[in-house]
């Protein structure tokens, strides 16, 4: 008996912790299953029993009409009707099937907030080559200390067992290589006013997935951002450069700043550190609805279920941004929900850390690890905020993933913010040409300083 007792408590801690060992990855028969009862990217193939969740059969690949790179990805399913509509008249009834977050804010604005669900399109999809490197990952990535080892170009953990692979899978989500986005942001206030609080030109790049590279070649940095501010006028002329690595210590963000017209090293750019491009309205770690290091944070599986999660959601880049931003939320006449299946992770925080935000509850999709929703509670154990991010469908690439729109509610004090609000854009979710290495550097950055 103490031996059954001490193999149990070693599977849960295996199951809840980062820890300092290496996290090994699954076997070649377990692995097999990508080619068969699972996607490739390790999502459940088929259906569920009632019929509201349909098999994968491949994704969405289809040419969207007079789409032209840079433009608006038309909706592949604008004809469309909801289903039925979640308000809180009838909250209750579907409360298994929504996030705590989500609930919270129907009864917060119980006469304008409501959740359209529509059919459920079951629409991620990637190249071939990504899927390969998927299968090769499956048995040899895994995670040692606070650093990934061994995955390269795909979803690293396809088949997770711990949180932290979960949360891995969903910072390394396919959303293409190379792309240039036209970012804006925007703070809700407590009383119903929008400020904005950044414009700039964004380019994003991803060596992790470029795709003539191995483990044996990459570098380690799987995330590279610049952003040029060109507005509102007392931003203008700033900028930031980062590049994240797959060993967080190594991570490194510069900025310039107008006042000093210099370059300066950003000494802790991750965590609850307030958001320079949202004016401070955001933590770092909630850029695409968590983003940065998963150290600060013991991280759990609650399990997988079926939940009602923003899904295919090119109907909300549309119409013009007066349209969509309400006083206290989106426009739910602009965002599409539908069911899917999610893992639930939960994070709390570490033993002699801090965070403002120190217990989370996350919402990854089964089909892209995109992390859809989110959770936060504060430091009195009250529920603080949700978040969320937008996956639009976009076959080009293919995938399905937010094009950088995010944001968070205040479920307290009513503010809230959203992040790339592309609906006014010059440029949306562009695909480029492979960037030069030297364009994510501070020494490129400080060239461009005008102001």
């Amino acid at each position: 008996m103490n031996l059954k007792l001490a193999l149990a408590m070693a599977a849960v801690l295996g199951t809840t912790l980062i820890g300092s060992q290496s996290m090994a990855a699954v076997s070649p028969e377990e692995a097999a299953k990508l080619k068969t009862e699972l996607t490739p990217f390790g999502a459940e193939k088929a259906g569920n029993q009632d019929g509201s969740i349909p098999a994968w059969t491949g994704g969405y690949t289809t040419p969207l009409p007079g789409f032209k790179n840079g433009g608006r990805r038309p909706d592949p399913f604008a004809s469309e009707k909801p289903l039925f509509s979640i308000s809180a008249q009838n909250v209750d009834q579907y409360a298994d099937q929504l996030s705590e977050g989500v609930k919270a804010l129907i009864k917060k604005y119980p006469d304008s907030y409501r959740v359209d669900v529509y059919p459920t399109h079951r629409t991620a999809a990637a190249p071939q080559w990504v899927y390969d490197n998927t299968f090769k990952n499956a048995t040899r990535a895994h995670i040692n200390g606070n650093t990934l080892e061994g995955a390269y170009g795909g979803i690293p953990f396809p088949i997770p067992k711990t949180g932290a692979e979960v949360m891995w899978n969903h910072l390394l989500h396919w959303r293409g290589t190379s792309f240039h986005v036209d970012v804006r942001g925007m703070q809700g206030t407590g009383d119903g006013k929008h400020v904005p609080t950044v414009f700039s030109s964004s380019d994003f790049q991803m060596p992790y997935y470029f795709e003539d590279g191995s483990p044996e070649t990459f570098k380690g940095a799987f995330w590279l951002i610049r952003m040029m501010n060109y507005g509102p006028p007392i931003r203008a002329g700033e900028a930031i450069v980062g590049r994240e690595t797959l060993n967080p210590d190594n991570s490194q963000t510069w900025v310039y700043l107008t006042g000093q017209r210099r370059v300066r090293k950003l000494p802790n750019a991750c965590c609850d550190t307030p958001s320079a491009a949202s004016a401070g309205v955001a933590m770092f770690d909630q850029t695409n609805v968590f983003n940065g290091r998963l150290d600060r944070f013991e991280w759990k599986i609650l399990g997988k279920k079926e939940m009602i999660i923003p899904y295919n959601t090119n109907r909300s880049l549309q119409r013009s941004l007066k349209d969509v931003l309400l006083p206290h939320h989106l426009n739910p006449d602009d965002v599409r929900w539908e069911k899917h299946r999610v893992w639930v992770v939960e994070a709390t925080v570490a033993p002699g850390v801090r965070h403002q935000s120190p217990k989370r509850r996350y919402y990854v999709d089964e089909d892209t690890w995109v992390a859809t929703l989110a959770d936060h509670w504060d430091a009195n154990g009250q529920l603080w905020q949700m978040g969320f991010s937008m996956p639009i469908v976009m076959p080009d690439l293919p995938a399905t993933a937010p094009p950088m729109v995010f944001g968070f509610y205040d479920l307290l004090s009513g503010a809230w913010y959203y992040d790339s609000i592309l609906n006014d854009a010059r440029e949306q979710y562009k695909i480029m040409p492979r960037y030069d290495d030297t364009v994510f550097t501070p020494e490129a950055m400080a060239g461009e300083g005008v102001r």
